[in-house]
């Protein structure tokens, strides 16, 4: 079901931090704004220090620590009655287990620094992912919620680590309105469980549509086509580029979370169910490869590797939901 658009709002506000309300109103507001939010703000709006030798983006880190490190964390009992209430609709749950949660957050934003973005644009980026975690998180399964949320906090993280370095450099105004129409993506394909519209972001940032449209082509990124893959390949770019009518598998593997998950469970699957997935996207020393070109290689049908392929995702479903991870995270692989 689709979120309305106040529904939306209220969680773009905890997660872009919307100021907090004034002294006067704070009693009529303090139920729409979590705490969250005004202490991510209050941070990133902290006055810079007068002298010169003074980091500011410091100090404003350790204000939203010190603030965020007064919620008391949640018991295992706590933690699945409220997870529970969260999921029948109680706003107050759901605010506390993504409060309770925050420090978790920042432990896994320090994995990330010196990647592109600052210790508080990844906490901000991370704490998407958290809020999504207390919405899928199923108590009944088992397992901790650090456990489950950690995945979606890292996927999160990751995701905007990739849209929002980039080779080209762009002005500073320029890059704060480009990250606002990103999240707003993200948000909404997460919400919606597909690619946003340029209308849709449009709508939830309440911009013109050709405004978003002229800044997001900005996103695209340029490299050189004789540039290494990566530092640890020698190959460059262009040998991995694929046919425009070919499918590509290997873009399914973003995440590299993803990766390593997938591939320990594999192992509970059929041998020709591991040998499908592995040629497939890539796995276990493989070259991703084409439907066609797998059922030739182990001489079946391109028919038959498909339908090999539909059970072995199928079977990994069930494995995840055995482990207390969302099956939606295998998505894409369909």
């Amino acid at each position: 079901m689709h979120p309305t658009q106040e529904s939306v709002n209220s969680e773009r506000s905890a997660a872009h931090l919307v100021p907090p309300p004034s002294a006067e109103t704070a009693s009529s507001k303090s139920q729409a704004k979590s705490p969250s939010s005004a202490a991510l703000i209050n941070a990133k709006s902290t006055q810079p220090s007068k002298s010169p030798y003074v980091d500011a983006t410091v100090d404003a880190t350790q204000l939203y620590l010190k603030e965020i490190g007064y919620t008391p964390l949640l018991s295992a009992e706590e933690e699945v009655f409220f997870a529970r209430t969260a999921l029948r609709g109680n706003e107050a749950s759901r605010k506390r287990m993504i409060e309770s949660n925050l420090r978790l957050v920042v432990k896994i934003a320090r994995r990330y620094i010196n990647r592109g973005l600052s210790l508080l644009d990844l906490i901000e980026e991370g704490n998407l992912g958290l809020m999504h975690a207390v919405e899928k998180f199923d108590p009944e399964k088992g397992f901790r919620f650090s456990t489950y949320a950690t995945w979606w906090i890292r996927q999160n993280i990751e995701r905007g680590l990739m849209n929002q370095t980039r080779t080209i450099r762009l002005p500073v105004h320029v890059v704060k309105e480009l990250n606002t129409y990103l999240r707003a993506e993200r948000e909404l394909s997460s919400k919606m469980a597909k690619e946003p519209t340029l209308e849709e972001i449009a709508a939830l940032v309440e911009k013109p549509v050709k405004d978003v449209k002229k800044v997001m082509v900005l996103n695209e990124k340029v490299t050189s086509a004789d540039a290494p893959l990566s530092g640890d390949s020698e190959r460059p770019v262009v040998d991995f580029i694929a046919d425009k009518n070919a499918q590509n598998p290997g873009y399914l593997f973003q995440s590299s979370e993803l990766h390593r998950c997938i591939e320990r469970w594999m192992h509970e699957l059929s041998e020709k169910q591991q040998e499908v997935l592995s040629r497939r996207f890539g796995l276990n020393g493989f070259d991703s490869d084409t439907l066609e070109n797998v059922g030739k290689e182990i001489g079946l049908t391109r028919e038959r590797v498909r339908q090999i392929q539909l059970e072995a995702l199928k079977d990994l479903k069930t494995i995840m939901g055995r482990e207390g991870i969302a099956s939606d995270v295998l998505s894409e692989f369909q």
